[in-house]
């Protein structure tokens, strides 16, 4: 019964400690992992409507500005 008792306490203690490592691995691969791409382009858009608003940028400029920032 002992031996029983001792391999159980054992055997949740490793899987407890697995379960930690897992958690900390995903959450080191998930701080480390590159922005979507689509984030630098809503802010470049974003960028070139403010000149468009400032009137820096014709209509023309600012669709041909976009449509290059999106890869349209």
């Amino acid at each position: 019964m002992r031996v029983a008792a001792r391999t159980a306490v054992i055997s949740g203690t490793a899987t407890a400690v697995s379960g930690r490592v897992a958690q900390r691995q995903m959450a080191a691969a998930q701080a480390s992992a590159p922005a979507p791409a689509g984030d630098a382009s809503v802010a470049k858009v974003q960028e070139l409507a403010a000149l468009h608003a400032q009137g820096v940028l014709s209509d023309e400029e600012f669709a041909a500005a976009k449509a290059k920032a999106l890869g349209i």
